[in-house]
């Protein structure tokens, strides 16, 4: 139990890093200076303002300095991440470090990407780039084979994992424009599923845009019949994505026994 409050209590620390990320790549600006600051009046946040989930409680949600109104997702992105880390420990904590800080890294990106996409429609290349890169290194020398624990993943398989997700992604992309005549998937998806790809390998590609597609699937319907969206409406797809990605990370193995017994 106190590994789980420890882990916690990190993972929320890095959610409200996160929340830093969120709220900057997209406008362009660094993520390292100058320190967090209230975005309605430009004021610097106290440090005694700044601790993860507990001052959003206790300020109500809103700026000490002018009192304008916090976003809730602030809250969602530190107790989110926090959740996470602990189902990562829960979930393979009989392995080393190296290994949790792969997957702490890799929940993190796919949290920041869901916010991001939510918000702006977009999946920065400075997320998912790097994000390929170094899932290319973890998965080649100290991450498992999500489907397969026992196994290392290596490098073979996670660069496929990569140009399997890129790959068919961008098939879809190319495939689709022609059709419909326009952008059926964006360049942010393509480069995620390649990091996602480097992450779980071209089995977890193949489960996450599974589970991705449903779940946009039965959200675009709700949306339809609730808020009347047209079928050409342009929803989001990297939050799908993310979601299946952590389906996948967490029961990968367990679709694959289901799969194969249920058959």
């Amino acid at each position: 139990m106190t590994t789980y409050i420890i882990v916690f209590i990190f993972g929320a620390i890095i959610g409200s890093f996160l929340n830093v990320c969120i709220y900057r790549i997209p406008k362009g600006l660094s993520i390292i200076k100058p320190s967090s600051y209230c975005p309605s009046c430009e004021k610097p946040i106290r440090f005694y303002d700044n601790i993860p989930i507990i001052s959003y409680i206790g300020l109500r949600g809103r700026c000490r300095s002018c009192g304008s109104k916090v976003s809730i997702n602030y809250l969602f992105v530190e107790f989110i991440n926090a959740i996470l880390y602990v189902a990562v420990v829960w979930k393979f904590g009989d392995y080393f470090l190296p290994y949790m800080l792969g997957y702490f890294l890799f929940v993190s990106s796919l949290i920041v990407i869901t916010f991001i996409d939510f918000e702006y429609q977009i999946i920065p290349d400075r997320i998912t780039l790097p994000g390929i890169l170094i899932s290319l290194i973890l998965g080649s020398t100290v991450l498992p084979d999500p489907f397969f624990r026992s196994e290392l993943l290596g490098f073979k398989p996670s660069l496929i994992g990569i140009l399997a997700g890129g790959g068919v992604f961008y098939l879809v992309a190319v495939l689709g424009k022609a059709a419909f005549k326009k952008e059926a998937m964006g360049g942010g998806d393509i480069k995620m599923m390649a990091m996602v790809g480097g992450f779980l390998g071209w089995k977890g590609v193949l489960l996450t845009t599974f589970l991705g597609s449903l779940l946009g699937s039965i959200v675009g319907i709700i949306l339809i019949a609730v808020k009347g969206k047209g079928f050409g409406s342009k929803i989001p797809f990297g939050p799908y994505l993310a979601i299946g990605s952590v389906l996948s990370l967490f029961f990968g193995q367990e679709f694959l026994m289901w799969y194969i017994y249920a058959r």
